[in-house]
C-alpha cells in the first residue's frame, strides 16, 4: 500500500485541529424542550392570557399551537412566535429562550406585557425580528441585545423602557429598522447608531434624548446610514446645529425632527437631500434665513418650519416645490411680500403663513391653489384689498386673514366658498357691507368680523346655513334691524357658563336687559352704558350691587333696589299685556343667546392678538343689538310643520320620545324630540341640562326646547340619513358605508366620548351609546345623540345611581354595581364598533366566542369585499382596541383619550402580516 502523500496528512491533521479547537455547534432544541419552554411560560401568565394559549399542550402537533411556526425540517424546530394582540400579561422573565435558540421571529406587539426584557434574550442567536412594541415593558435595554446580530427588525416603541441607549447597539449591523419611539429613554443619541449601515429606518421620536446628534461611521467607512430613508427624532430635548451628519443622509425620504430645542441656521445642504418627501423642522429654535438650496427639493410633498426664529425673505425658489400638499412658515420673523411664485405650488391643500411680519398685498395668484382646504395669513402686515380670486378656492374651509391691515370691501366672490367652516376677517380696516353672499356659506362655523369699518345693514341670510355658532363684529358703523335669519343660529350655552365680563357699551342696543340675565351666576362685569336700553334690570346680587357706570347713558332704565338706578314705575307700560304662553327657548332665551354668542366671539378673536393688545381688555368692546325672539311663533310653526305630531311626521321611537321630522316654511329642517308622558320630566330636564354643557361637531346640536303644561319637545338638528343602526339593518344603504366611513365612523364617535369624558368642565357619561343613538348626516359624519340618561359626574360624590342603558350594551359591573363611571360608555363604545364592522350586533358572536380567537375576516361585514391591506391594517387595529373595551374588569378597559390618540396614529401596514387570517382573541363578557 502507498505511503500517504504530505499534502493528505497535512488536510487530515488540519480537521483534527479545527476539530479541537472549534465550538461544537448548538444542536437544534427537541420538541419535548421547546414545548416545555413554552408550557412554562404560559403558566406564569395571567389567566385570559392561559385561556387564549389554550391550543398549547392538548393532543395536537407543536407546530399546530396558536401563534407557533415552525421550520421546514423533519422533526419540530419552532422558528416563529406570533402572538400580536392578543393580551398576554405576564413577563418575559420566565421565557426560556435558550430552549427557543432556532427562533428567527418573535412578535408579541399589542400585548400587556410588563417587567424588563431579560439578558437572557441574547440566547437567540438566529432571531431576524424582534416586534415587542405596544406593552408595558419597563427597565433598560440590557446590554446583551447586541449579541443579536441576525437582527433585522427591533421594534420596542409604545413601551415604558427608561435608561439610556448603549454603544453597543452599534453591533446590530444587520438591522433595518429600529424604533424606540414613544419611551422614557434619556441620554444622548449614540454616535455608533452610524455603524448601522443596512439601516432604512431610525424612530427615536416621543422619548427625553438630549444633547446633539452626531453618526460615527463603521470602521473602514467615510459614509454612514448610506441606505437611511426615514429619520425621526421629534419631541426630544436634542439640542445644538443640525449637524452635517443628518445633512449627508444621501437617501433620505423622510426628516421629521421638530420640537427640540435644535438652533442655528438651517443648513444649505439640506437641499442636497434630494429624495426628500417630508421635511418637519418646527418648533425649534433655528434663525437665519430659509437656504434657497430648499428649492431644489422637488419631491417634497410637506414642509414644515414653522415656531422658529427664522428671518428674511421667503425665497423664490420655493415655487419650484410643485408637489407640496402643505407648507407652513408661520410663527417666525419672516418680511416681504407672498412670492408670486407661490401660485406654482398648484397641489398645496394647506398653507400657513401667520404671525410674520409680511408685507404688501396678497398676490391675486393665490387663486391659482384650487386645492387649498387651509389658507392662514394672520397676524402680519398685509395691505391692500382682499383679492377676488380668492373666490376660487372652493375647497377651502379655513380662511384666517385677521390682523392686517387689509382695506376695501369684503369681496362677493367668497361666497363661492361653500365648504368654509372658519371664516376670520376682524381687525382689518375693511369698508363697506357686508356682501349678501355671505349667507351662501352654508357650512360657516365660525365668522368673526370686528374691529373694521363696515357699514351698512346685516345681510338677510346670515345664518341661512344654520350652522353659526360664533358671529362677531363688533366696532364696527353697522346699522339697521337684526336678520330674522340670526333665529337659525345655534347657541353656545355650554362655553358660556364661564363668561365672567360684558362689555356691550357705546352702541345702539334698545328695548331690555333680558331678566334670564339673573341666571348668569359666573358674570363678574357687565357695561352696557351708552346705549338706548330701558326697563327693569333684573333682579341679581350682581346688578343689585353694581356701580352708576355700567348703566349710564341709556333711554330709561329702572330697578328696584338697585343702588345706582331709580326704581321702576309698576303702572308703566313695562306691566301691561302679559299672557300665559308656550315659548320654545333657543337653549336659553335667543335675546341672552345672540348677546352671548357675540361675547364669546369676541373674547376668542380677542385671544389670538398678541398679549400687548389683548391687555387693552374690554374698553373697546361693541355688540349688535338686542335679538327679539318670538317663541309663541316658532311654536306654532313646529306644531304644524308636524301636523300637531301626527305618525306621519314620525320618524323614529325612544325609550322617552318619538322623533318627528320638521320641516318649517323657510324650508330648515328639524328633528323635534316629544317626550311621551309628563312622567318623563326628569329625563326630559336631563337632557337638557346635559346638553347645554356640552359643544361639539360629534354631538348633535340641541337648537330649543318647548316645557308646556301639556306637553314637552326638544328641537334638534336634523341629520339627513338617520341611525346607523337603520344604516346598518338595510344592504343597499349598508355597502354605502365603505370601509373608510365606518373608520371615520368610529373616529367621530370617540372623539364626542373624549370630549363628554375628558374636556367638559365635569365628566359626563352617556350610558346608552348604541348605534340607534349615533346619527348620520349626509356626508356620513357621525353624531351622539339621546342624552335622557346622560350623568354628570361629581368628583366627591359617589356617583351611583339606577340601572338604565340598553340591554347588549351595559357594561358588565352594572349588573352587581350602581356606580356609574366613564368605563361603562368605553364598553358600550367597543360593542358599537364591533357592531359596525360587523355588520350587525355581536351579542351571540361574543358569547360564542368568549375566551377564544377568530380571524379578522370573521369579525368583518360579509356585504363588503375585504378591505385593501392599508385599510385592513386600520381596521384591525380598530377593532383590537374595541375588543380592549369589552373587558369584563372596567380598570382594564382603556380611555377614550386613549382610543384618540390610537386612531391618530398612523403606522404602514405589516407587509408579511396576512390581515384576513389574523386572530384577535375575543374576552369573556
Amino acid at each position: 500500500m502507498d505511503s500517504p502523500s504530505p499534502w493528505r496528512t497535512l488536510l487530515a491533521s488540519l480537521i483534527i485541529l479545527m476539530a479541537l479547537v472549534s465550538p461544537t455547534a448548538a444542536p437544534p432544541p427537541t420538541p419535548g424542550e421547546q414545548a416545555g419552554a413554552l408550557l412554562a411560560w404560559r403558566a406564569t401568565l395571567g389567566g385570559q392570557s392561559q385561556r387564549a394559549l389554550r391550543s398549547w399542550g392538548n393532543t395536537s402537533t407543536l407546530c399546530s399551537w396558536r401563534g407557533v411556526r415552525c421550520g421546514a425540517r423533519r422533526r419540530p424546530v419552532i422558528t416563529g412566535v406570533h402572538l400580536r394582540g392578543v393580551r398576554l400579561a405576564g413577563t418575559l422573565g420566565s421565557l426560556d429562550f435558550a430552549a427557543l435558540r432556532a427562533l428567527t421571529s418573535l412578535d408579541l406587539w399589542r400585548n400587556r406585557l410588563a417587567g424588563s426584557i431579560p439578558p437572557s434574550i441574547a440566547a437567540l442567536g438566529e432571531l431576524h425580528a424582534l416586534l415587542l412594541q405596544g406593552n408595558q415593558i419597563s427597565g433598560s435595554i440590557p446590554p446583551s441585545l447586541a449579541n443579536l446580530t441576525r437582527l433585522h427588525l427591533l421594534m420596542l416603541h409604545d413601551n415604558q423602557i427608561s435608561g439610556e441607549i448603549a454603544g453597543q447597539i452599534g453591533e446590530l449591523g444587520n438591522l433595518v429598522s429600529l424604533d424606540l419611539s414613544g419611551n422614557q429613554l434619556v441620554g444622548s443619541i449614540p454616535c455608533e447608531i452610524g455603524h448601522l449601515n443596512h439601516l432604512v429606518r431610525l424612530d427615536l421620536s416621543d422619548n427625553k434624548l438630549s444633547g446633539p446628534v452626531s453618526f460615527c461611521p463603521a470602521n473602514n467607512s467615510t459614509v454612514n446610514l448610506e441606505n437611511l430613508n426615514r429619520l425621526s427624532l421629534s419631541r426630544n430635548n436634542l439640542a445644538g446645529p443640525i449637524s452635517k451628519d443628518i445633512v449627508n443622509l444621501s437617501s433620505l425620504q423622510h426628516l421629521d425632527i421638530s420640537q427640540n430645542n435644535f438652533s442655528g441656521l438651517i443648513p444649505g445642504g439640506v437641499g442636497g437631500l434630494n429624495k426628500l418627501t417630508f421635511l418637519h423642522l418646527s418648533d425649534n429654535q433655528l434663525s437665519g434665513p430659509i437656504p434657497p438650496e430648499i428649492g431644489n427639493l422637488q419631491r417634497l410633498k410637506q414642509l414644515n418650519l414653522s415656531a422658529n426664529h427664522l428671518e428674511g425673505y421667503i425665497p423664490t425658489s420655493l415655487g419650484n416645490l410643485t408637489q407640496l400638499t402643505a407648507l407652513n412658515l408661520s410663527t417666525n420673523e419672516l418680511i416681504g411680500p407672498i412670492p408670486k411664485e407661490i401660485r406654482n405650488l398648484v397641489n398645496l391643500e394647506s398653507l400657513g403663513l401667520g404671525q410674520n411680519k409680511l408685507t404688501a398685498s396678497i398676490p391675486n395668484s393665490l387663486g391659482n391653489l384650487t386645492k387649498l382646504t387651509t389658507l392662514d395669513l394672520h397676524d402680519n402686515q398685509l395691505s391692500g384689498n382682499i383679492p377676488r380670486e380668492l373666490g376660487y378656492l372652493v375647497n377651502l374651509e379655513e380662511l384666517n386673514i385677521y390682523n392686517n391691515t387689509l382695506s376695501g370691501s369684503i369681496p362677493s366672490s367668497l361666497g363661492n366658498l361653500t365648504k368654509l367652516t372658519t371664516l376670520y376677517l376682524c381687525y382689518n380696516q375693511l369698508s363697506g357691507s357686508i356682501p349678501q353672499e355671505i349667507g351662501n356659506l352654508r357650512n360657516l362655523v365660525w365668522l368673526t368680523l370686528s374691529s373694521n369699518k363696515l357699514s351698512g345693514p346685516l345681510p338677510s341670510g346670515l345664518c341661512s346655513g344654520g350652522r353659526l355658532q360664533n358671529f362677531t363684529a363688533y366696532n364696527n358703523m353697522l346699522v339697521g334691524p337684526l336678520p330674522t335669519s340670526l333665529l337659525r343660529c345655534t347657541s353656545l350655552l355650554g362655553d358660556l357658563t364661564m363668561l365672567e365680563a360684558l362689555n356691550l357699551a357705546h352702541n345702539a342696543l334698545s328695548g331690555r336687559i333680558p331678566p334670564s340675565f339673573q341666571r348668569m351666576n359666573s358674570l363678574l362685569y357687565m357695561d352696557v352704558s351708552y346705549n338706548k336700553l330701558e326697563g327693569p334690570v333684573p333682579q341679581s346680587r350682581l346688578f343689585k350691587e353694581a356701580p352708576t357706570e355700567w348703566f349710564v347713558h341709556n333711554t330709561h332704565l329702572c330697578g328696584d333696589g338697585v343702588k345706582s338706578l331709580s326704581p321702576c314705575d309698576h303702572t308703566s307700560s313695562y306691566q301691561k299685556g302679559r299672557k300665559s304662553r308656550a315659548i320654545l327657548l333657543a337653549t336659553i332665551p335667543a335675546t341672552v343667546t345672540f348677546l352671548l354668542i357675540t361675547a364669546l366671539a369676541t373674547w376668542q378673536c380677542k385671544r389670538k392678538k398678541s398679549k400687548a393688545e389683548s391687555a387693552k381688555g374690554l374698553e373697546q368692546v361693541k355688540m349688535f343689538a338686542i335679538w327679539n325672539f318670538d317663541g309663541e311663533d316658532v311654536y306654532k310653526q313646529i306644531i304644524d310643520a308636524t301636523k300637531g305630531f301626527s305618525d306621519a311626521h314620525c320618524i323614529g321611537t325612544g325609550g322617552s320620545g318619538s322623533i318627528y321630522r320638521a320641516q318649517l316654511p323657510t324650508g330648515e329642517i328639524f328633528a323635534v324630540k316629544k317626550i311621551h308622558t309628563m312622567e318623563d320630566d326628569k329625563l326630559f330636564h336631563r337632557e337638557i341640562d346635559a346638553l347645554i354643557h356640552i359643544r361639539h361637531r360629534n354631538i348633535v346640536k340641541l337648537f330649543g326646547y318647548c316645557s308646556a303644561a301639556h306637553q314637552r319637545f326638544l328641537v334638534y338638528e336634523y341629520m339627513d340619513r338617520g341611525s346607523l343602526a337603520k344604516s346598518l339593518q338595510s344592504k343597499e344603504t349598508a355597502i354605502e358605508l365603505d370601509w373608510a366611513r365606518r373608520l371615520n365612523i368610529t373616529k367621530d364617535v370617540a372623539n364626542a366620548l373624549s370630549y363628554m369624558h375628558h374636556d367638559c368642565f365635569a365628566p359626563i357619561v352617556h350610558r346608552d351609546v348604541t348605534s340607534s343613538n349615533i346619527l348620520l348626516d349626509m356626508d356620513f359624519s357621525a353624531c351622539i345623540s339621546d342624552f335622557d340618561l346622560a350623568k354628570v359626574l361629581d368628583g366627591d360624590a359617589p356617583n351611583c345611581t339606577r340601572l338604565a342603558g340598553t340591554n347588549g350594551y351595559l357594561a358588565p359591573e352594572l349588573a352587581y354595581s350602581t356606580r356609574v363611571t366613564e368605563k361603562c360608555d368605553v364598553y358600550s363604545f367597543g360593542v358599537l364598533v364591533l357592531e359596525l364592522f360587523m355588520g350587525h350586533h355581536p351579542g351571540d358572536f361574543l358569547s360564542s366566542m368568549a375566551n377564544r380567537s377568530a380571524p379578522l375576516e370573521d369579525l368583518l361585514d360579509i356585504r363588503l369585499p375585504f378591505p385593501e391591506t392599508e385599510i385592513a391594517s386600520e381596521i384591525f387595529k380598530v377593532i383590537v382596541f374595541a375588543v380592549c373595551c369589552i373587558e369584563p374588569n372596567p380598570s382594564y378597559r382603556p380611555t377614550m383619550q386613549q382610543a384618540i390618540k390610537a386612531f391618530s396614529t398612523t403606522e404602514r401596514p405589516d407587509d408579511q402580516l396576512d390581515y384576513q387570517q389574523t386572530d384577535i382573541v375575543i374576552p369573556s363578557t
